[in-house]
């Protein structure tokens, strides 16, 4: 792995112009039947992105569950770069969560709440 970073192409991405990572970006999108890809190269960058796609109204909710990655580690992240509040529901054993108690969590539609 690190003969191969070490002696990849580079180029500058802004740009458009980075052999491998466009190749990677193209790879993933028609693998998945889509336009474009975008290369997020860490984990909590992925996840808050998924969350800014989601949850698109700055000061909004999103219901996450309370074993989850992005509630237990990177809850201030989508509070102070997403302006996206968590709300939070207790997950079940396997990780699912009741849909009863989902849909009981959901707010009413209110000028006060997220």
């Amino acid at each position: 792995m690190k003969e191969a970073m070490i002696n990849c192409e580079l180029g500058d991405d802004v740009f458009e112009d980075d052999p491998t990572v466009n190749h990677m970006q193209n790879y993933m999108a028609d693998f998945f039947g889509k336009e474009k890809a975008i290369l997020l190269p860490s984990g909590t960058q992925s996840n808050l992105c998924s969350l800014l796609v989601n949850v698109p109204l700055k000061g909004s909710a999103a219901i996450i569950g309370n074993r989850s990655h992005i509630y237990n580690y990177e809850r201030g992240g989508i509070a102070a770069l997403g302006n996206i509040c968590p709300l939070v529901i207790e997950n079940l054993q396997d990780g699912t969560f009741d849909l009863e108690v989902l849909e009981k969590m959901i707010p009413i539609q209110n000028v006060h709440l997220p």
